[in-house]
């Protein structure tokens, strides 16, 4: 690792043709322009880059093109990892490692309601058989676990590997725990609580917003670390309506792929079942965007 992580990462959109292949040329001119910007570091092959319904092959490609674009860069390559199944986790890891990958994202398994002794586990040997630091990933509106704080406290404290945490419960007293009770460096996961979480000690977010306004949500995390909590307040005025446009429209995919569109990116269609946005959307997403950057 080159660096402890720190500050807004986006995490990126596949983009994709009209026929629903994934546009690799456009990736690597999507990745080019978070360059460009000196974002901290960008996170491939997570939720908002539709891991679920990509295969394998696709997957592996986009972790191979986005590792030698950002290799010898300032900007750290975070990877996701996520599967049902331990062993395909442990074979993603490594293509990742492989491949320039600072950090490994994980989620516990998704579909089959791990116990907290399984999820655990799987962290556990991912930790026991990687060299590259984990990322811990607590979200229970996708994974449907949301993980005991014991459970966490647990993994800190047990699994040295495991030295980061995306804390996406939407749960702002879990945010608190962990901040207080771990030595994980906390990551906030969940857009409409990013000013909350960096009060309360998280020194990342893993971010849909920073996608399309990467430099606003860059500048709100360096505003509160500056304890400019005046500025902060300020800006997140304006960055907060488009955070909960995110959230809770349940298509922040398509909305980060439009609004990629809008600022002249690569963005294209999703994967069915997800439909596109309506005009009134693109009309409300063109207004959130207007005060940004």
């Amino acid at each position: 690792m080159k660096k402890q992580f720190e500050g807004a990462f986006p995490v990126l959109i596949t983009p994709m043709n009209e026929d629903y292949s994934v546009n690799y040329e456009g990736l690597k001119e999507n990745i080019q322009y978070y360059l460009d910007q000196k974002v901290p570091g960008i996170v491939v092959v997570g939720s908002t880059g539709e891991f679920a319904s990509l295969d394998e092959a696709e997957k592996k490609e986009i972790v191979k093109i986005a590792g030698e674009v950002v290799k010898d860069t300032e900007t750290d390559l975070l990877v996701g990892i996520a599967d049902e199944r331990t062993d395909k986790v442990l074979e993603y890891a490594k293509h990742a490692e492989a491949n320039h990958a600072d950090g490994l994202l994980l989620i516990n398994s998704y579909y089959m309601t791990p116990t907290e002794e399984e999820a655990f586990e799987q962290f556990k040997e991912v930790n026991d058989q990687v060299s590259t630091p984990i990322m811990m990933y607590n979200n229970p509106f996708t994974a449907n676990v949301n993980l005991e704080n014991e459970t966490i406290y647990k993994i800190d404290k047990e699994l040295d590997n495991v030295q980061y945490i995306k804390e996406s419960s939407g749960d702002i007293r879990k945010v608190r725990a962990v901040a207080d009770n771990t030595d994980l460096v906390l990551f906030c996961g969940a857009d409409d609580l990013a000013l909350e979480s960096f009060v309360l000690g998280a020194t990342g977010w893993i971010s849909v917003a920073a996608n399309i306004v990467p430099n606003s949500a860059g500048r709100l995390y360096e505003l509160v670390k500056a304890k400019n909590y005046d500025g902060a307040k300020e800006l997140y005025k304006d960055l907060l309506p488009l955070c909960e446009f995110l959230e809770d429209s349940g298509k922040y995919v398509q909305i980060v792929k439009k609004a990629m569109e809008l600022k002249g990116l690569n963005g294209g269609p999703s994967r069915k079942p997800r439909l596109g946005l309506t005009e009134e959307e693109i009309t409300k997403l063109k207004e959130l965007m207007e005060k940004l950057d």
